[in-house]
């Protein structure tokens, strides 16, 4: 593969660089914005370079057969379309979130999940656009996404061959190949035997781009093995608590956890090396040793 190079704000992401680390808040802050400025902060201080979150209108978003189904929630029961409502960030939440943020400093993004929520996003000035395997198959919405005018990175779970080739002809087309493609399995968590890792190596041989893994597993190995295999970028839910209310809390990693992956992911990168075959000094002395 040619050596792609994508510029994610300062970031510069190719083959050689470190992966680009992407903690999903997604809605685990439960509408609530003191949770989410402390997952910034987690974020911020395990050495992640992005904290990103997940824009609906609702009305629109929500499909209609799950609209009206009731659903238990700690504000009491009530539909899942006022439960999607409840739980939205608005202009006020990310004005905070964006200049939040910017202090730190850490980059943000979020996924529009309808077209108006693509329009909402470019009032700020955020390194990517993120497209979720639930929308890739939404054209308007990826070309849209395109449109923006910044780095697209767009996961594939859920997706067969088919729908994939016709989301990446629309990046290629309208994003003019600034776009990063995620492997992913959709289901919460991911067992083992369905996470299929080697589809890394898969999307870069097929599409020639850079790409990276979106991991919903409980654990860590994983997203470990995921870098050393060539993953570009890592991104992974995040939760203060897997005891907090949410469908994504129990597969999202805590600040602990983001701290040892982290570190896994920094050490897997030093021990992987160039595949250059040099004498480590260390090596020099052990073999003066040994052969004279």
């Amino acid at each position: 593969m040619a050596n792609k190079v994508i510029n994610l704000g300062k970031y510069v992401v190719d083959e050689d660089s470190d992966p680009y680390l992407i903690a999903e808040v997604g809605i685990n802050h439960n509408g609530d914005l003191q949770i989410a400025k402390k997952l910034i902060d987690a974020s911020f201080a395990t050495g992640w370079d992005s904290v990103k979150f997940q824009k609906r209108e609702p009305d629109i978003s929500v499909p209609e057969h799950q609209k009206q189904v009731m659903r238990d929630t700690p504000w009491g029961q009530m539909t899942y379309l006022e439960y999607k409502k409840k739980i939205e960030f608005g202009r006020p939440q990310y004005d905070y979130i964006d200049k939040y943020c910017r202090e730190k400093p850490i980059d943000w993004s979020a996924s529009p999940w309808d077209v108006p929520s693509v329009k909402f996003l470019q009032q700020y000035d955020i390194p990517y656009i993120k497209i979720a395997s639930a929308t890739i198959t939404n054209t308007e919405l990826l070309r849209m996404a395109c449109e923006v005018g910044k780095p697209v990175i767009m996961s594939t779970g859920m997706s067969t061959w088919e729908e994939i080739d016709a989301a990446v002809d629309i990046l290629e087309k309208y994003a003019k190949g600034n776009y990063i493609l995620m492997h992913t399995n959709s289901e919460y968590p991911a067992p083992y035997e369905d996470i299929n890792l080697s589809m890394i190596k898969t999307l870069k041989d097929r599409y020639n781009c850079l790409v990276g893994y979106s991991g919903h597993e409980i654990d860590l190995e994983p997203t470990v093995i995921a870098v050393a295999l060539g993953a570009n970028v890592i991104e992974r839910h995040v939760t203060l608590s897997h005891e907090m209310w949410g469908t994504d809390q129990k597969s999202s990693l805590t600040v602990r956890a983001m701290g040892l992956l982290k570190g896994r992911i920094t050490d897997i990168r030093k021990t992987m090396g160039s595949g250059e075959k040099v004498l480590s000094d260390g090596e020099k002395k052990v073999r003066e040793k040994l052969r004279g």
